[in-house]
């Protein structure tokens, strides 16, 4: 079974991302047909623009991608595979396509969008949410980073969301999403395939009315969910890991002491490693943002042999789900600022590393 469907229909190039047991989750043969697919589309005239959309295990929507595929990350990382350091440079090589795709792109986030599915959506020029959408960058609870842009996205949302979400891996729904510059327009789910039809049989002069239509069927999203933003954007301006844990922990509410005890099961290590992520990326341009994750991803596999925080999480989350990880640090309080400033230590020379040609 092909794990990508492409068709053009109309004007419109159509993905659908065909790994529903998997959630659509990202193989490194996946990436490779998308940036294929979306290289030869972005200049070819008889495409004015792109739609791409998940699948369930009964058929179109209903999931979008759920992110990489952690149990070949944990397969080859654990025997030294090389695969996966292809698979990570490819996977940003072609968010940063996306990104600078020239074109319409219309991605349509219904249900699961995590990690890797939010790198292949976020630089669309057109993000849809509907009532099923669950978002989230849940990363550093298997003890890696909010990957694939996400230092740039996450970084650039209101306030001091950007750091919530990314060291918490908290899972937000389409209101929020919207109201945090991560998603432009509601959709309902059951309006989804009447749009997606619609895109092969209406006619449109270019891109731009692609899109145009698409957005006049959006409708209004309703209420936001998270009510605490004053509290995100003070505790999470907190100047580092400790403090933000120290000051929630503190508080005389049950939000604050809920989000300190998400933290406190998340890997020590990568909640300090993250927090300086986000806070760089704020200043930086995508392509830097994605060299600087692409050495990190390098760190969380070999900075310390044997001692991966990464390939222990996914084993405790998705291998042997005892759901008991062996973090090392084991807590926040221990772990060093040398440690946490290794990972942003290129291994590579800029005129050797793999993103180099990222403008």
């Amino acid at each position: 079974m092909t794990e990508i469907v492409t068709e053009l229909r109309g004007k419109v190039g159509c993905i659908t991302l065909n790994r529903p047991k998997a959630l659509n989750a990202l193989s490194l043969q996946m990436v490779r047909d998308l940036m294929a697919v979306l290289l030869a589309w972005q200049h070819d005239d008889a495409v004015q623009a792109v739609a791409i959309r998940g699948s369930n295990k009964e058929g179109a929507f209903g999931a979008f991608c759920a992110g990489g595929d952690i149990r070949f990350l944990h397969a080859a990382g654990t025997v030294g595979n090389p695969e996966i350091e292809d698979f990570f440079t490819e996977e940003y090589a072609l968010n940063h396509l996306i990104h600078n795709f020239g074109k319409p792109y219309i991605a349509f986030m219904d249900g699961i969008v995590m990690g890797g599915g939010m790198g292949i959506s976020q630089g669309g020029t057109l993000r849809i949410v509907t009532e099923r959408t669950k978002m989230a960058m849940p990363e550093t609870a298997i003890g890696l980073f909010p990957d694939v842009g996400g230092g740039y996205f996450l970084s650039r949302c209101p306030g001091r969301v950007g750091e919530w979400l990314a060291l918490t891996g908290e899972t937000i729904g389409a209101a929020d999403a919207i109201a945090f510059g991560l998603a432009d327009g509601f959709l309902p789910s059951e309006q989804q395939a009447a749009v997606w039809e619609g895109l092969g049989t209406e006619t449109f002069a270019d891109g731009a009315a692609v899109q145009q239509w698409i957005a006049s069927k959006l409708v209004a999203s309703g209420a936001c969910q998270i009510s605490v933003r004053g509290q995100i954007d003070e505790y999470f301006a907190l100047k580092d890991v400790p403090a933000i844990v120290a000051a929630l922990e503190g508080a005389d509410d049950d939000w604050a002491r809920a989000t300190a005890a998400t933290l406190r099961k998340r890997s020590p290590l990568m909640l300090h490693v993250v927090l300086e992520q986000i806070r760089r990326a704020r200043t930086m341009g995508l392509a830097d943002d994605l060299r600087m994750e692409r050495d990190m991803v390098r760190h969380c596999f070999y900075l310390r042999p044997g001692q991966s925080e990464t390939i222990e999480g996914i084993r405790a989350l998705a291998v042997d789900k005892d759901h008991s990880p062996r973090w090392n640090p084991a807590r926040i309080e221990d772990v060093s600022p040398e440690l946490v400033q290794d990972f942003f230590r290129s291994p590579w020379p800029a005129h050797a590393h793999p993103l180099a040609a990222l403008g």
